[in-house]
């Protein structure tokens, strides 16, 4: 592929005005972008999948690990490698609403899983928060979902400030699998 790379404009039929962008197609974000898998409503019977995922094997549901209260699973569609997230099994959509023994175990989760990144990637950093409700960017605001995104010294680049991409240098199974592995076990 690199090989046919030239910085002469190639004439792309199909995709707008000729210019010298190359273009690296990502399909699988569609479904992202399109809602694939949002629910119809706000009640875990309206399609919820996290709702849905615990009822699936670790493995098809993308789940590193389940505690009393809640679990951890990956994000589908992930930041960057690694970005995982803590969710009550409860359907809740407010912080406010947990009981305080969610809360506990989202807590804990949360840093088993700092742990677990540490030591499956070296993440050096992270991101940590969940966004309530619709407008504050919540993509499933109707169940209550923390992310823990991983970073690293120089994870960012051009991609995607200028090309709106993410690399991601891991299929999520094998994501799954490796944080999995080293899950820390409960105090």
């Amino acid at each position: 592929m690199l090989a046919r790379m030239s910085s002469e404009p190639e004439q792309q039929i199909g995709v707008g005005s000729p210019d010298a962008f190359q273009r690296l197609w990502t399909p699988h974000r569609m479904a992202y972008i399109q809602g694939e898998n949002k629910p119809s409503g706000p009640g875990a019977d309206d399609g919820c999948p996290f709702c849905a995922i615990p009822a699936k094997s670790d493995e098809d549901g993308l789940v590193i690990a389940r505690g009393e209260l809640v679990y951890a699973v990956l994000n589908l569609y992930p930041y960057n490698g690694g970005h995982l997230m803590v969710v009550p099994f409860r359907h809740v959509a407010d912080y406010t609403d947990l009981t305080d023994q969610e809360t506990v175990e989202l807590g804990d989760y949360t840093k088993r899983a700092m742990k677990a990144l540490r030591a499956a990637s070296g993440a050096q950093g992270f991101n940590i928060g969940m966004n309530q409700g619709d407008v504050a960017g919540a993509g499933i605001a109707a169940h209550l979902h923390q992310h823990i995104v991983p970073r690293w010294g120089g994870d960012t680049n051009f991609m995607p400030v200028v090309g709106h991409t993410k690399v991601l240098p891991q299929l999520l199974a094998d994501t799954r699998r490796m944080l999995a592995e080293k899950w820390p076990a409960g105090a």
